[in-house]
């Protein structure tokens, strides 16, 4: 194609396999692809165990009681809190939940485990006293794991699973309030007939009902293929399963081709009904699949995520400390600048969004927040996660005139009129280039006040109402010169130009706009005017209590800014 001038680089891809030659995926009639997500699937938080090993200093008690409280409030209601057989700071966290009666009644706790007999034990004992438990034991299952890792074929390492989770099942008979789940690590990149015959035969030996469902939760431990394709393997597991109605297929997606959110949402769509994850998506090497986004994303679909972000900067702040790890400023739905718009044509349109949005609930006589949300570029309504508005609009060097009246609009109540907004934009412009950082809403009215206000001195004046029209006395000063007169004329602002004119300053008024501002004793009056003097035209903003004396600063701020031509 002559219109791809790209070139072949020196990486050296030649060296890895495509998924389809790694695993066999079953060509199915496929039913995801026309499936619709109407309710969240349960979100399963595993923060406290493989987001935690993760962690370059993994967190101490401290931390872990504070994620821990998070997430109780947040609405979760299966945590995985911890792997303790293998850590005592997790053995000690597991039994300070169960002594120091920590979890609700109606929160489940999953506890991790391989498969080993010792372990289990172990992990046994860290649960005793809790009411609801999900022992959750896991064995890496494909190919190269099997050969490489664990040296063992199909057969054998089929057995060691099931004698595994025999001793799952003798330790259950002991503590009738735990159930059971395993994890075929690296489920994507392993046989589908192998997986079927595993996991069914856990479902078996589990005695697998609908008071006491088994998990078979499928790691897409090391992303290798699109999310379709794991949406193919998770929909044969789901229409193959044996005790299909007893069993609790989960997912467990990772993030390494960045893709975690949409294998997770396919899987989902392919019936998946449970999904475990971390709470921004840490994890090894590029996480797990994000929970904050997954439920979010249902949230901006209409569908309820069952998990309340009504404070996503409170979650947020909570996990950065625990993790240690900073949210980036980009993140989906709680980075610090995902509801803001720099660009010129997004502030428009955003701007123009709010202000249709107002209307329209206005006239439904409905709050705006509950009012149905349609705003350009922006997903939902950042209030919904107790964002204000403040933020979402900021100018730089790539903004427009949108952006700057929003900024003045909501941060001091003036609405500019358009042709205003666009030669003010060319003065900010300028600024900000010259400065090459943003500008501040602040920043801004300092900006139009040195523009376009009356910086001379209005000294006294008065207004005579007459039967034919308004006989104006005034004295006034810009620079070194003083404008001091009186004159007639059928209002204020044309006597005021009357009186110009006698000094040898002959201006037209081209448009005269006039707002108030605030209300009571800080009400004032704010006046556009746009004055033309031999071919010349400039903008003056004129602010005060008197609607009159507002007008007369906007006429002279704007006369003071046309040159007078030089006389021979």
């Amino acid at each position: 194609m002559k219109w791809n001038r790209q070139r072949p680089s020196p990486m050296p891809s030649h060296r890895y396999r495509p998924y389809s030659e790694r695993v066999p995926v079953p060509v199915t009639e496929r039913h995801w692809p026309a499936a619709r997500t109407t309710a969240a699937p349960l979100w399963v938080p595993v923060d406290l165990r493989d987001g935690n090993q993760a962690l370059a200093e993994p967190m101490d008690p401290t931390r872990k009681r504070r994620f821990f409280e998070l997430m109780i409030s947040l609405g979760y209601k299966e945590i995985e809190v911890g792997y303790p057989s293998a850590s005592e700071t997790d053995f000690d966290f597991v039994r300070d939940l169960a002594e120091q009666d920590l979890v609700p009644e109606d929160v489940t706790i999953v506890v991790f485990t391989a498969a080993r007999t010792d372990l289990i034990e172990r992990t046994f004992e860290s649960v005793r006293g809790l009411p609801n438990v999900v022992l959750h034991m896991y064995t890496a299952t494909a190919p190269t794991w099997r050969d490489v890792v664990l040296r063992h074929d199909r057969e054998s390492l089929h057995r060691l699973i099931f004698d595994a989770a025999q001793e799952v099942a003798r330790g259950g008979d002991n503590q009738p309030g735990v159930r059971f789940e395993f994890s075929p690590e690296v489920f994507n990149l392993t046989e589908p007939d192998y997986m079927l015959q595993v996991c069914d035969s856990l479902t078996e030996l589990w005695d697998a009902s609908l008071d006491r469902p088994v998990i078979h939760n499928l790691p897409a431990t090391v992303e290798i293929s699109t999310p379709n394709v794991y949406a193919d393997q998770i929909e044969y597991m789901h229409r193959n399963l044996a005790r299909r109605e007893s069993v609790i297929l989960s997912v467990h997606p990772h993030n390494d081709r960045g893709t975690g959110v949409a294998c997770a949402e396919l899987a989902v769509l392919a019936g998946a009904q449970r999904v475990e994850g971390c709470l921004f998506g840490n994890g090894e090497r590029t996480g797990n699949v994000d929970l904050v986004t997954l439920a979010l994303n249902l949230h901006a679909q209409g569908v309820d995520p069952m998990i309340d972000f009504s404070d996503i900067d409170t979650v947020k702040r909570t996990v950065e400390y625990c993790n240690r790890i900073d949210v980036h400023a980009r993140h989906p739905y709680g980075g610090d600048l995902v509801y803001t718009a720099f660009s010129g044509t997004h502030q428009d349109a955003i701007k123009k969004g709010f202000t249709h949005h107002y209307a329209q609930a206005e006239a439904a006589g409905v709050d705006p927040r509950q009012a149905p949300w349609d705003v350009p570029y922006l997903p939902i309504d950042p209030h919904d996660v107790g964002r204000d508005y403040e933020a979402v609009i900021r100018v730089n060097s790539q903004s427009g005139k949108g952006g700057i009246a929003y900024l003045l609009q909501t941060g001091y109540g003036i609405d500019l009129p358009r042709p205003l907004q666009i030669d003010f934009a060319r003065h900010v412009q300028r600024a900000t280039d010259d400065s090459g950082i943003e500008i501040t809403a602040g920043q801004l009215w300092e900006l139009l006040l040195t523009e376009y206000s009356f910086d001379g001195h209005l000294g006294q004046w008065s207004i005579e109402h007459q039967e034919e029209g308004d006989h104006l006395r005034v004295r006034a000063g810009f620079g070194d010169e003083t404008i001091s007169g009186e004159a007639s004329g059928s209002g204020p602002v044309e006597a005021l130009t009357n009186i110009l004119a006698d000094h040898g300053r002959p201006v037209e008024v081209l448009s005269l706009l006039q707002q108030s501002v605030g209300e009571g004793s800080d009400g004032r009056a704010v006046t556009y005017a746009e004055c033309n003097a031999g071919g010349v035209t400039r903008w003056g903003v004129g602010f005060d209590q008197s609607v009159t004396a507002s007008a007369l600063r906007a006429v002279l701020a704007a006369t003071s800014r046309i040159e007078l031509p030089t006389r021979a």
